[in-house]
């Protein structure tokens, strides 16, 4: 690369939901896409003192090999966990970390009935009940642990994906935009808009879904202190610290993004 990068990290194929808004807010930027897999993935299901380790390992690898002047943390338990110690450790790096997306399905719902779902442990975490709690009152919001579907997703097992969402979505509530149904569903990881299509056939048509791609990418664009210039499109190497493949594959499916996967050592 001839530019300096914004990197990106999750634990696995999951963040790429967010490399694919990034590269649309960014058309001209550079970046450095790191999938933590096995045995590390999913951080959702891993606990805080992993998540930590990984996520400061994972930054100064960035840092040192890439030199980026950006990080992005595409992971809603990695940021829970440790985007407040990466400040504190990196402070003339912005860093921009992931939420699930409440405040603008609380714009978005008329019912004022939000569903939410996520890992068990984004859920737990000091910073959603945080979030949760700056939200009292403006509506109600059902939350579903969906123990097993960032996993099921990442080894593109379809069955046990859709019976997760079936589970989930039937465990959350009834659906709909009449009073007392829920009409906006938060997808509260960056694994789960990519069982979007299964999610608008189980909820219907006009339950809004919501992740945070968009909101995420506005942000990066404005935290980063020296945009790319020229009319040149942005490059992007993926790395992986397990086998590239389903980060490859999901590449090339979801961003129609052709390069190799190199293998990372962290």
């Amino acid at each position: 690369m001839k530019r300096t990068p914004v990197g990106v990290f999750d634990s696995g194929i999951g963040g790429l939901s967010i490399l694919k808004a990034l590269r649309t807010e960014l058309p001209h930027e550079d970046f450095v896409y790191l999938a933590d897999s096995a045995p590390h993935a999913p951080y959702g299901e891993r606990d805080n003192a992993h998540v930590i380790e990984r996520s400061r390992a994972i930054t100064a690898h960035l840092r040192a090999r890439y030199d980026i002047k950006a990080l992005v943390i595409a992971c809603n338990t990695a940021t829970a966990a440790a985007i407040h110690l990466l400040r504190d450790e990196h402070p003339d790096l912005p860093i921009i970390g992931v939420e699930p997306a409440l405040k603008p399905a609380v714009a978005h719902s008329r019912t004022r009935r939000i569903g939410v779902m996520a890992t068990r442990s984004t859920l737990a975490s000091a910073k959603f009940r945080a979030l949760v709690d700056s939200l009292a009152g403006q509506a109600d919001f059902i939350c579903q642990p969906c123990d097993g579907l960032a996993d099921a997703i990442e080894r593109e097992d379809t069955i046990k994906m859709i019976a997760l969402c079936a589970y989930c979505t039937g465990a959350i509530g009834q659906f709909g935009t009449k009073y007392g149904q829920i009409d906006t569903l938060v997808l509260g990881c960056t694994h789960y808009p990519f069982v979007s299509e299964h999610l608008r056939t189980l909820v219907g048509p006009d339950v809004r879904l919501i992740d945070n791609g968009e909101p995420v990418a506005r942000q990066t664009h404005r935290m980063l202190k020296i945009l790319a210039s020229g009319d040149a499109p942005g490059e992007c190497i993926l790395l992986s610290t397990g086998d590239g493949a389903s980060l490859r594959n999901a590449a090339r499916h979801w961003l129609a993004l052709e390069c190799p996967v190199e293998l990372a050592l962290i």
